[in-house]
């Protein structure tokens, strides 16, 4: 990692790396002058194939954002119509049901709009995670965030599992649309992994165009703080354990087993700015020895979480069963050694926007996506150029709750209009995206 670092800086690969991107741009350009033409007539002769039934995956978007905000309201509506009276939540240990939750917030059906929601989002969010991950609320409640999109809740889910459903419904209509949703374990306690198998299961959460991706939220510091876990190896003890148990023996944790045959790997999530007190280096206490109330750097979770999945793995392997891969989020922001990490560990990233601060030579390959909410200014290594390079790049729509009704598609067709992009660009960022997935 430290040799990287110091290649990042060091001034004559810097120039040769720029040469390099430039030559590599012109001959793309060239490329594009000679061929553009055949390009387009080859896809033409192409039989009912055309960019809308090519398959397309967005491999990045979170579950509990998967639907669109029109959707959610309409949800909540129905919801409120034909379950009032269940128990849906408990508050400091007296059972509540629906239209008593909705009466202590002064809100009938009839006054629920997208407006009063408030789940989109906006240009307030951009660069902005506090803001971005309050979103997460509809009408800024955290009670509703745990009653209509989690997977542990006091109705066992089951409204999330429903309108999760109903976006698998769309996307199988759709036929050509996929998505690896992702959801979240924290590493709190060891059970978490049997809850979220037995959601998935029990209500039947399932789609031949969906595939999981598990993200871990980088939270050991508030954990800590709240006295929840003693150090850092009992987090990774509670997100890794149960998985080498659910390998070992498939036949003591049946819903598990099952649930894992349709993951396709982990991701490491929260906001990469803050600050790090610490370089993970060689002096680093191990995981056992990490009691302090800081959180681990970044690096450190990486290396952790690969070091995990590559014994998990090869154990995987030998008994037959898929493997999972590690595409965190990364480069974000926060610093460039983020991406170093990344670049070192994991499959592929999502976002790298910070690419544009080292452009050495491609070789990190990652997802475009609204970030937080708002398209990022067209900048050239992250538009048509990554493409020249050779660097597998993909487009994604990670915005919470978008208006839209087709998320993915209205993402390529910006992308298409900022970056004058031909139907044969388009059809590569597609083929990308499976070829980056967990879809056969």
């Amino acid at each position: 990692m430290n040799f990287l670092m110091a290649l990042i800086i060091n001034g004559p690969i810097k120039s040769f790396c720029y040469r390099r991107l430039q030559y590599l741009s012109s001959k793309f350009q060239m490329h594009v002058l000679l061929n553009e033409m055949k390009e387009l007539a080859a896809q033409k002769k192409v039989p009912h194939r055309d960019f809308y039934n090519i398959r397309k995956v967005d491999t990045h978007i979170h579950a509990s954002s998967c639907m669109n905000q029109k959707h959610l309201l309409r949800f909540i509506k129905r919801a409120m119509k034909k379950h009032l009276d269940e128990i849906v939540h408990v508050e400091k240990g007296k059972e509540q049901t629906l239209k008593e939750v909705f009466e202590t917030m002064n809100l009938t059906a009839y006054d629920l709009s997208v407006d009063t929601l408030d789940v989109h989002a906006d240009r307030n969010t951009f660069h902005r995670f506090d803001k971005f991950n309050a979103k997460y609320n509809p009408i800024g409640e955290s009670i509703l965030r745990e009653i209509f999109i989690k997977t542990d809740n006091r109705v066992s889910g089951k409204y999330f599992a429903h309108i999760i459903k109903e976006v698998m419904s769309d996307l199988e209509e759709s036929k050509y649309q996929n998505a690896e949703l992702r959801l979240s374990i924290y590493g709190r306690s060891r059970d978490e992994w049997d809850k979220l198998a037995r959601w998935a299961v029990n209500h039947r959460v399932h789609s031949n165009n969906v595939r999981w991706l598990v993200q871990v939220p980088r939270l050991f510091d508030v954990y800590r703080t709240k006295k929840q876990l003693a150090n850092f190896q009992e987090m990774l003890e509670n997100i890794f354990l149960p998985l080498y148990e659910a390998t070992i023996h498939p036949a003591q944790h049946p819903e598990l087993h099952l649930f894992l045959e349709h993951v396709d790997g982990f991701d490491s999530v929260d906001d990469e700015s803050k600050p790090e007190h610490h370089i993970f280096n060689l002096d680093s206490p191990l995981p056992g020895n990490w009691v302090e109330e800081d959180n681990p750097p970044y690096s450190y979770y990486l290396y952790y979480m690969y070091a995990n999945m590559t014994v998990l793995n090869h154990l995987r392997r030998k008994r037959g069963f898929h493997t999972f891969v590690l595409r965190p989020h990364c480069g974000e922001a926060g610093p460039i050694h983020h991406l170093v990490s990344g670049f070192m560990v994991s499959e592929n990233i999502s976002h790298g926007l910070l690419l544009r601060k080292v452009s050495k030579d491609g070789g990190a390959c990652g997802g475009w996506e609204s970030w937080l909410g708002n398209r990022p200014p067209p900048h050239p290594i992250l538009g048509t150029p990554i493409l020249c390079w050779g660097v597998a790049t993909w487009v994604g729509a990670e915005a919470v709750c978008d208006p839209p009704q087709e998320p993915l598609m209205e993402e390529y067709s910006i992308a298409t209009q900022v970056w004058k992009l031909s139907s044969c660009d388009m059809c590569e960022l597609a083929r990308n995206s499976v070829l980056m997935s967990g879809f056969s």
